[in-house]
């Protein structure tokens, strides 16, 4: 999963909403930088209660990636783009290849979601900007692996930029896989694989049901 489709269901209660989204945006900006469920539990009952919030958000998170990563629906699409990707691209794509299979199938449902809850990313949005950024870096901070200081500039460009809007196009989610695809050191996309992403879209949109099978959402 990704943030919007971790957060969706719980856009009403921000502090747990933003502790479902924590993980996958500290592994953006500092990869050191690991919320761990089981550190995350000796805080749910914290009397601090953006703490706790949050750290119930943490759990979720990753209660959350077991079930979805299990699904057969995500197998079976991760290893079909693997395969393609590899195909379109060379035999040089490599680890390329497997890493975007995987990271396609999440931003597809984000952008499936985002059409099926109309106005439901922006206030999402909105609800991020309602967590103070320094406290929540302060609070994270006292169950990560090791503390983080990129968290806050990381928010205010979040809510700046707005990049989960560009997975509604083909050519914004291009942009958006080179972003992951040069932070991690590896060759960025050309054009050429603008040719491939319809298809793509068009097979998670149709196995969006099979890929959110414990989803507490109900969806077209």
């Amino acid at each position: 999963m990704n943030c919007f489709t971790h957060a969706l269901p719980f856009l009403d209660d921000p502090p747990f909403m933003v502790g479902c989204c924590l993980p996958d945006w500290l592994g953006a900006v500092d990869r050191k930088c690991r919320l761990r469920e089981k550190a995350a539990r000796e805080f749910v009952a914290d009397p601090d209660p953006l703490l706790a919030a949050v750290a119930r958000g943490v759990i979720q998170h990753h209660q959350d990636d077991r079930w979805f990563h299990q699904t057969p629906a995500f197998a079976e699409l991760n290893l079909r783009f693997a395969v393609e990707i590899r195909e379109l691209l060379g035999g040089e794509a490599g680890f390329r290849a497997s890493l975007l299979g995987h990271i396609i199938v999440e931003l597809l449902l984000d952008a499936f979601l985002v059409e099926q809850f109309p106005g439901r990313l922006e206030f999402y949005y909105d609800q991020v900007a309602r967590v103070c950024p320094q406290t929540l870096q302060e609070k994270i901070n006292r169950f990560a692996t090791q503390p983080t200081q990129k968290l806050v500039y990381y928010i205010s460009r979040f809510l700046e930029i707005r990049f989960l809007f560009d997975y509604l196009n083909d050519p914004g989610l291009l942009f958006r896989l080179n972003n992951v695809l040069d932070r991690v050191k590896l060759a960025t996309l050309d054009d050429k694989i603008l040719t491939w992403i319809p298809s793509a879209r068009k097979r998670v949109y149709e196995r969006a049901s099979d890929l959110l099978s414990d989803y507490p959402l109900e969806f077209d």
